[in-house]
């Protein structure tokens, strides 16, 4: 049985979080503070963690970083703070996704069903769902067994972008990855670079929609298995 785990100090979150996931099936963990919560994380091996940010002892960033140095289960920030810096915060700190409260219950139970069937096996030297396969030490690309030919920078992208399915990367984090530090304000230079990479992927038959947009902070790959063409008839 899947199992998350909510880390939040408000009751009533807990409760009517934990009676909409166990009504879809979900074992449910919950904790009321930081430090309750990373020994969950540690007993419990959650597949997915609930992160509320305003925690009564450890600020939830706090909690966000410690979690990422022992674990990479997928978090989602669950938080009333809306602005752009608590959000590219969060991301960088290494939250899979940011949704701000009140929140609807259906677009959350979405979010977390994307993230667990993303969650395919994802290697040091690449990537490969089946259909969709990335060869870092190759340098290579293929989709439904066929070739696609990428530039140096569009293959660093889509590295960067593939190595963490689901989870959405800050333009700054991809700025300084594939330009250096330098040129962390250049975000023309990625949109520019995104652009050309969901041509050259659409050419050969992806749907540009696996490079998502969150439009001001960044850029999540979605696995595009369900676009794979059929061959059978071929």
């Amino acid at each position: 049985m899947t199992t998350i785990l909510i880390i939040d100090d408000e009751p009533q979150i807990q409760r009517f979080l934990a009676i909409s996931l166990r009504s879809q099936g979900y074992q449910v963990v919950s904790a009321l503070n930081g430090q309750e919560g990373l020994v969950q994380a540690a007993v419990a091996q959650p597949d997915l963690i609930l992160l509320d940010l305003g925690l009564p002892d450890v600020d939830g960033q706090h909690i966000l970083k410690t979690l990422r140095l022992e674990r990479q289960t997928p978090v989602i920030v669950l938080s009333v703070r809306a602005s752009e810096h608590d959000k590219v915060e969060a991301l960088d700190h290494g939250a899979n996704d940011y949704v701000e409260k009140p929140f609807s219950v259906k677009e959350l139970l979405a979010r977390i069903r994307r993230l667990l069937r993303d969650r395919v096996m994802t290697v040091q030297e690449g990537y490969d769902d089946g259909v969709f396969a990335l060869n870092a030490l190759e340098h290579k690309v293929t989709y439904a067994g066929q070739p696609v030919h990428l530039s140096r920078k569009e293959f660093a992208l889509l590295k960067a972008l593939v190595e963490h399915p689901g989870r959405l990367l800050t333009q700054e984090h991809l700025l300084h990855h594939i330009w250096g530090r330098a040129y962390q304000d250049q975000t023309h230079n990625l949109r520019i670079l995104v652009g050309r990479l969901r041509a050259r992927l659409a050419d050969h038959g992806l749907s540009p929609q696996c490079i998502e947009t969150e439009p001001g902070v960044g850029y999540r790959f979605n696995p595009p298995l369900s676009n794979a063409p059929d061959r059978s008839a071929s």
